[in-house]
C-alpha cells in the first residue's frame, strides 16, 4: 500500500533537488547520469508507480495511466532500448488529464517539443523517432530497477537538470531533515567564501594538500 507523502514535504524535496538529496541521505539514491530531462527548466517530486514493460512496447503505459493516481510519478524499465519512443505527446496529455506529475522511463521517448511545450516533466535516456507494439504484457506496481537503483512502488522521485534521486518511502522525513542540514551549511560556506575563505580551508583540506607537498 502507498503510504502518502505530503503535499508540502514533496514541495519541499522538490525545491532542495535532487544533488542535495542524494548527497544528504548518504550518497545514495542517484540514478544513472544517463538519466536526464528533456526540459532542464523542469523540477519533479512525487511517489513512483511503476511499470515493468518490454523494449519497443509500449501497452502497459496505457494501462499505467489508467491506473496511476493524481500526483503519482510513473516510473518505467523499458530496458534502456534506444531504437523506439514508446511514450509521446498523446500519453503525455492522457497523463496530464489524469493528474500524473511525471515521467521517468529507462528508454526513449518522441515529441520532445510539444511534450515540453505541455510542462509534463519527462526523464529519459534519449529521443527516438521510431514507433512501438500494443502487444506485449509487463508489471505495474512492482519492484523495478534502472541502472544499480531498485525502485519500490510509493519510493519518492526527485528529479530536475541535475538528475534523478529515489528516496525510499520511510526515509522520506530523515532524508529531508539531512538535505535542510546541509542547505544550511552549504549557504554558510557561500557566506564564508564571500568573506574571503578559500574552500580547502572550509573543507578541512589544507593538511592533505601539505602532505602531497602542495602548500
Amino acid at each position: 500500500m502507498r503510504q502518502d507523502i505530503s503535499s508540502e514535504k514533496l514541495t519541499t524535496l522538490r525545491q532542495l533537488g535532487a544533488a542535495t538529496v542524494y548527497e544528504a541521505q548518504g550518497a545514495k539514491g542517484a540514478l544513472d547520469s544517463g538519466m536526464k530531462p528533456i526540459d532542464p527548466t523542469v523540477r519533479l517530486a512525487g511517489p513512483a508507480f511503476t511499470v515493468d514493460c518490454r523494449p519497443a512496447d509500449n501497452l502497459m503505459l496505457h494501462y499505467a495511466v489508467m491506473k496511476a493516481r493524481p500526483g503519482d510519478v510513473l516510473v518505467v524499465d523499458a530496458k534502456a532500448f534506444m531504437e523506439a519512443g514508446p511514450w509521446g505527446d498523446v500519453l503525455t496529455i492522457q497523463a496530464m488529464k489524469v493528474g500524473i506529475a511525471g515521467l521517468v522511463i529507462n528508454g526513449c521517448v518522441r515529441d520532445a517539443n510539444l511534450i515540453i511545450e505541455l510542462g509534463f516533466p519527462v526523464f529519459c535516456r534519449g529521443l527516438s523517432i521510431k514507433g512501438t507494439g500494443k502487444n506485449q504484457p509487463g508489471r505495474v506496481q512492482v519492484p523495478v530497477c534502472i541502472g544499480d537503483v531498485q525502485i519500490h512502488p510509493g519510493d519518492i522521485v526527485v528529479g530536475d537538470r541535475d538528475g534523478l534521486a529515489v528516496v525510499p518511502a520511510g526515509e522520506v522525513d530523515a532524508a529531508i531533515a539531512s538535505a535542510v542540514q546541509r542547505e544550511e551549511k552549504e549557504a554558510g560556506q557561500r557566506e564564508a567564501i564571500g568573506r574571503g575563505v578559500m574552500t580547502a580551508e572550509l573543507l578541512g583540506l589544507t593538511d592533505t594538500l601539505r602532505r602531497l607537498g602542495l602548500d
